[in-house]
């Protein structure tokens, strides 16, 4: 099933963003992108985008629809289309996907489960 234009545009558009030098802890619920060059402690959840920035470190539990990791992420990702680890990430922790993208440098502690994408 191919993507319509509405999720190209929104997956430009940043919602939220804790920025470097920014701390933020708790529950974090929204629509759209959330980019974090930050710290975060808490939970994520949005039907759009999670990009973890180079220097952004996440002790966080995500469920979201694509996750994109360049910095740290202590905690479970849960992605309903693909996950991205660039080459600078680092995980620990468990993510459950139907699509894994992996750059060569990447390190990641925990299991991985790719499952089948919901038509």
């Amino acid at each position: 099933m191919a993507r319509t234009n509405k999720f190209n545009i929104e997956d430009n558009i940043v919602n939220s963003i804790i920025g470097e030098g920014s701390e933020f802890k708790g529950e974090f619920n929204i629509n759209g992108l959330l980019r974090i060059d930050g710290k975060f402690k808490g939970t994520i959840a949005t039907d759009g985008k999670v990009l973890i920035g180079q220097t952004g470190e996440a002790i966080t539990d995500i469920k979201a629809r694509v996750v994109v990791i360049g910095g740290t992420v202590k905690g479970n990702i849960y992605a309903t289309e693909r996950v991205i680890m660039l080459s600078t990430g680092t995980i620990h922790g468990n993510v459950i996907t139907p699509s894994l993208i992996m750059e060569d440098g990447v390190i990641f502690e925990g299991n991985c489960t790719i499952n089948k994408r919901q038509e």
